[in-house]
């Protein structure tokens, strides 16, 4: 049966205009991405049977392009359109952690860092440069590496932190 025929109350999309997006399954959300289902799968279905596939709606989400698209129904247009959403989200979060904000406690940091790493697929470094009231001067991903390791070179690490006159620094291992 299609959505359309569907008790408005069950419908995903009247569903979250009523009772707001928390009120959603991953599969509910998901099927409103996917606005249409493929042959013989209504959009709901399609969005379940994508959850069973990948494991989760994270996974969904992390999927490479490959991936994504050998799924019955999904295409890079999908894949261009979930990243562009994914992007949108983060700019989004960050403009809460922006340039200037105070990153005053150990949790602010994690915050700020998780938003800005958390879709790397592979081990990044980088200096997150304060000023001496806690701002967020830069954050810069100076290195690139594999899933598990970076080459660092601590020589590229204090020449972009004396460019920027910050007042200290501090490097982890």
């Amino acid at each position: 049966m299609a959505i359309c025929d569907w008790p408005a109350e069950q419908r995903p999309r009247e569903k979250l205009l009523n009772s707001g997006a928390q009120s959603l399954s991953d599969a509910e959300l998901l099927a409103i991405f996917l606005r249409v289902g493929c042959a013989g799968l209504d959009a709901v279905s399609l969005a379940q049977h994508l959850l069973a596939q990948f494991g989760s709606l994270r996974a969904v989400l992390a999927a490479d392009h490959q991936q994504f698209c050998a799924e019955k129904g999904l295409g890079s247009a999908k894949f261009a359109q979930l990243h562009a959403s994914i992007e949108m989200s983060r700019r989004y979060l960050l403009a809460d952690i922006s340039e200037n904000s105070v990153l005053d406690s150990a949790e602010s940091a994690k915050n700020y860092l998780s938003m800005e790493l958390s879709h790397q697929q592979r081990e990044v470094f980088a200096i997150l440069l304060l000023d001496n009231q806690h701002r967020v001067v830069q954050f810069a991903p100076l290195f690139f590496g594999t899933i598990d390791a970076a080459s660092v070179y601590p020589r590229v690490v204090v020449q972009r932190v004396l460019e920027k006159n910050c007042c200290c620094s501090n490097i982890c291992p």
